[in-house]
């Protein structure tokens, strides 16, 4: 029975949207026509690489890194989501499957899902630079533990894409995201936040192409459904102080939850605190975007590690990245997390401001 379904992550095109957001919307430099034309032929390029990368058994090691991961943070059993990429945000993504301890990881993981991240999406403007690399980006935040599983993939080779260094960031459970001091982000008066790094940091993908991060699920604000935006970069250097310089960015995006998990972990503490109405998958602009005319699927796989949502969650999806791209152009920082603390980036309109010199360009 298949349980997991082929998925595609396409661009986010943000211009001309005004719906309620911190920051400005980034507009990008590809039409409607070149994404549809890049996520078709990704499309077919990566259907292509199915037998390459059974044959060099890449898709079972990750079959069984993930059922490992299961089995390392689950309890009595878990429950498996499946994808339908037909429907999306219409469609309730969690099974009612119960799934107990010897379930077999064939049964679990034999449908490796693939997102392609087509054309530079949206970074939002809270992205800070400098953050550490580094596999626990909890930092002690109150909420619903979420142990995240990446896989990137060339799309032009059909090879796992090593030394890729994957850089996510969330906001916490009540909506405000660390590393930034903004009237939009809590308490714009608090400047202690700009030296805070909860939910925030980078991790280098292995020779499978795999990096991971235990992390805490996100929170809600206003205008925005919940999500986790991700950046990825290549060819950069590691400093002493085991942050990034250099290189290029391939990819910029975000992916997102099952509205109904979404309203199961909301309904818990600390998330119910929170004031700010919810705002839905489906009214929710980058969602709209990602989804209405590209057939994407831009949500997480997850499974329940125990009975109840508060025992945590395992998160995973595999990435078809295009690695001869570079988006570093769109990525622009709020804030820059030195030895003495977060900077504000006071050229930043929006969480503006263009990636630091040093960045590089993709290999021609």
């Amino acid at each position: 029975m298949r349980f997991l379904q082929v998925c595609k992550l396409a661009a986010i095109a943000s211009a001309g949207l005004t719906l309620a957001h911190p920051g400005a919307h980034e507009p990008s430099s590809f039409t409607d026509m070149s994404k549809r034309s890049f996520l078709h032929n990704a499309r077919s390029t990566l259907d292509k690489c199915a037998d390459k990368l059974e044959a060099r058994g890449v898709n079972a090691r990750a079959e069984a890194r993930r059922a490992a991961l299961l089995e390392k943070h689950r309890k009595r059993y878990i429950s498996i989501d499946a994808r339908d990429t037909d429907k999306v945000v219409n469609t309730s993504h969690h099974s009612n499957l119960h799934v107990t301890a010897n379930t077999p990881a064939d049964e679990l993981f034999s449908e490796n899902p693939v997102c392609i991240l087509a054309p530079e999406g949206e970074i939002g403007p809270f992205w800070v630079k400098g953050e550490l690399i580094r596999y626990d980006i909890s930092d002690g935040e109150a909420g619903i533990p979420i142990y995240l599983d990446g896989q990137f993939i060339d799309i032009n080779t059909c090879e796992p894409i090593q030394d890729l260094y994957w850089d996510v960031w969330n906001c916490n459970a009540t909506g405000v995201y660390s590393g930034v001091q903004s009237s939009m982000n809590g308490n714009g008066d608090d400047d202690s936040n700009l030296d805070k790094t909860f939910l925030r940091g980078i991790a280098k993908t292995d020779a499978d192409g795999v990096a991971g991060f235990k992390t805490v699920f996100p929170g809600h604000y206003s205008g925005r459904s919940t999500h986790v935006h991700v950046v990825a970069h290549l060819g950069a250097t590691v400093l002493p102080n085991n942050t990034l310089t250099g290189g290029y960015v391939p990819h910029i995006g975000q992916l997102f939850f099952d509205q109904e998990l979404v309203n199961e972990i909301e309904a818990t503490y600390p998330y119910n605190t929170n004031t700010v109405d919810i705002t839905q998958n489906a009214d929710d602009h980058v969602v709209i975007v990602e989804t209405e005319d590209s057939d994407s699927d831009p949500f997480f796989q997850y499974a329940l590690i125990g009975d109840s949502v508060e025992d945590g969650l395992v998160a995973w999806v595999t990435l078809g990245v295009n690695v001869s791209a570079s988006h570093d152009s769109s990525v622009s920082y709020a804030a820059t997390l030195t030895s003495n603390g977060g900077v504000s980036n006071d050229n930043a309109a929006g969480g503006g401001g263009q990636l630091p010199s040093g960045s590089g360009a993709p290999p021609s």
